[in-house]
């Protein structure tokens, strides 16, 4: 697997990349700016890039934007969002635009190597993935009354990790329940939330994005 990183900071810059070539991930570059990156990428045509939300020259939503830049000029380029904060708006936007291939982490959060590889191996394959303080924000509607006020305690549970991008049989592990039951949350899932049926891992994620519709 091949990645580009790009974030502002030297040392963060340069920690993630040693700790992903000791991982045995290849670091093909690294950018300190929104042009950099899709400079970069448009290079090196790398399988992800790992990309700040808050880059120079104004420190708001560069990386965002440099991201959007090299998801229309590389479509099957998977895009890691890490942030220092839960921005629920900008994870919003980026995940209504398209789910696919996007993950969005917060830098604090991540403490397991492998469990960043692996979170990073799945977005370069076109799946997604989502920090569960973001997937709690999301699913925070203040107004409750749209779709997913319909949904039960345990399918919110079961939703929230869904939309982490774990398995149902990840998810009956971490409940304590059996395969079965999650499938029969998950079914019930789609059913109230009107979704159609369509490729598994994007329609679990879209789940989460149903609220923002109402």
């Amino acid at each position: 697997m091949r990645i580009v990183i790009a974030d502002d900071s030297l040392l963060v810059r340069e920690g993630i990349a040693s700790l992903l070539r000791r991982a045995g991930v290849e670091v093909v570059a690294e950018a300190d700016d929104g042009d950099g990156l899709v400079r970069l990428v448009d290079e090196h045509e790398p399988d992800a890039a790992i990309v700040d939300v808050r880059m120079p020259p104004t420190h708001t939503e560069e990386g965002l934007e440099a991201a959007r830049a090299v998801r229309e000029r590389h479509p099957s380029i998977g895009i890691l969002i890490l942030s220092q904060h839960v921005e629920v708006g900008i994870a919003m936007r980026a995940l209504v635009e398209s789910p696919q291939g996007l993950g969005y982490l917060l830098k604090e959060r991540v403490t397991d190597v492998e469990d960043f590889v692996r979170t990073l191996r799945h977005v370069a394959g076109g799946g997604s993935a989502l920090d569960p303080q973001v997937v709690s924000r999301l699913l925070a509607d203040p107004r409750g009354n749209g779709p997913l006020s319909t949904l039960t305690p345990r399918e919110r549970e079961v939703l929230e990790l869904v939309a982490e991008g774990r398995t149902n049989k990840a998810i009956a592990e971490r409940l304590d329940v059996t395969q079965r039951a999650v499938t029969k949350h998950v079914t019930s899932i789609f059913s109230k939330l009107d979704l159609p049926p369509g490729e598994d891992d994007h329609r679990r994620i879209l789940a989460v994005l149903t609220f923002l519709r109402h």
